[in-house]
């Protein structure tokens, strides 16, 4: 048997429906799991943003340790936080503006 993360992550690259991937992660995930996995997600956009490490423990109600982690882990090399940041950006530059 295949490593279940591996085999759920290759489930994921393969799903083009933006619904079908939040109702399985509804249902895989508790509130408290999702709202964690929303801050995580926050809080490295607000680095890439360039604020500062207390403002986004202050807003988002998070740990300086969890903030520093994500700082790390962008400025990496190969990081796959950064991966994700810009592909977030070309896909967010390609949206037409809400109305």
């Amino acid at each position: 048997m295949q490593d279940p993360l591996d085999e759920m992550v290759k489930t994921l690259a393969k799903v083009r429906d933006e619904k079908l991937i939040k109702d399985f992660l509804v249902c895989l995930l508790t509130q408290s799991e999702l709202e964690e996995i929303g801050k995580r997600w926050a809080l490295v956009r607000l680095l890439d943003e360039g604020h500062s490490q207390r403002k986004i423990a202050e807003e988002l109600h998070l740990s300086l340790c969890k903030i520093t982690r994500g700082s790390r882990e962008l400025k990496k090399p190969n990081s796959a936080f950064r991966a994700f940041i810009d592909l977030y950006k070309r896909i967010e530059a390609t949206l037409p503006p809400d109305k």
